[in-house]
C-alpha cells in the first residue's frame, strides 16, 4: 500500500466537504472567515492524524464489539488536549470557534476514518491518510471561509482588500450564505472533476 498514495487522495479523492459530504456542520458554521477555518481544520487534523495512529496501534486489541466505544474515548482524549493547548496558546481562535472545539468528538471524518481505514491498517499508513484527510479538510474549508470573508466583510485574514466605499454583502458570513459558499464550491468542484475525467479519457482513446 502506498503512503503517497493515501496521503493524497485526502486532498482531493476523497476530501471530506466535497466528496465524501462529511463535517458539513463545522464546514457551513466557522467558516465565517479564513483563519477561523483554519484553525477549524488544523484542530481536526490533529485529532484525526493522533486517533488514527492510536487505532491502528490497537487494532488488534480492542475488542469488536467495543471498537465504536473506544475509538470515541480515544478521539474524545485527543479532543480534550486539542481544547487545552487552543485555550492555552490562541485564546481568541478558541473563543471563535466555541462549542465546535469539543464537537469535533462527534465529527463523521474522524470516526469515519478510524472505522474504515485506521481499524484495518498499520501506523504508518494509518498517519498518512488522516494526515491527507486532514489537510484536504483544512484547505476546504479556508478557502470557503475566505471566499465568505471576502465577499461578506471585504476583508482577507482580517485585512481590507477594497476601495474605501464598498459595501460588503453581509449575507455571505450568515447561515444562509454559507449554503450558498458552499454549493457554488461543490459545483467548481464537480465542474473540475468533470473536466480532469474528460481528459483522462480522451488521453486513454
Amino acid at each position: 500500500m502506498s503512503v503517497k498514495k493515501e496521503f493524497t487522495k485526502g486532498l482531493w479523492e476523497i476530501v471530506p466537504p466535497f466528496r465524501l459530504v462529511l463535517g458539513l456542520c463545522p464546514t457551513l458554521a466557522v467558516t465565517t472567515s479564513s483563519e477561523n477555518g483554519m484553525g477549524m481544520g488544523l484542530a481536526t487534523t490533529f485529532v484525526l492524524v493522533c486517533s488514527n495512529l492510536l487505532v491502528s496501534l490497537l487494532r488488534k486489541v480492542i475488542p469488536s464489539k467495543v471498537r465504536i466505544a473506544a475509538y470515541i474515548v480515544i478521539i474524545a482524549s485527543f479532543v480534550v488536549i486539542v481544547e487545552l493547548m487552543m485555550q492555552a496558546y490562541v485564546f481568541p481562535l478558541y473563543q471563535a470557534l466555541g462549542i465546535f472545539i469539543p464537537l469535533i468528538v462527534v465529527n463523521c471524518i474522524i470516526l469515519g476514518r478510524a472505522e474504515a481505514f485506521a481499524g484495518k491498517n498499520g501506523p504508518v499508513v494509518s498517519i498518512a491518510d488522516g494526515l491527507g484527510v486532514g489537510l484536504g479538510f483544512t484547505i476546504s474549508l479556508t478557502i470557503l471561509g475566505a471566499f465568505r470573508e471576502i465577499l461578506g466583510n471585504g476583508t482577507i485574514w482580517g485585512v481590507n482588500i477594497f476601495w474605501e466605499g464598498f459595501e460588503p454583502f453581509t449575507f455571505m458570513v450568515r447561515a444562509p450564505g454559507a449554503f450558498v459558499a458552499l454549493g457554488v464550491m461543490l459545483a467548481l468542484i464537480n465542474l473540475i472533476s468533470l473536466k480532469l475525467d474528460q481528459r483522462k479519457r480522451r488521453a486513454q482513446s
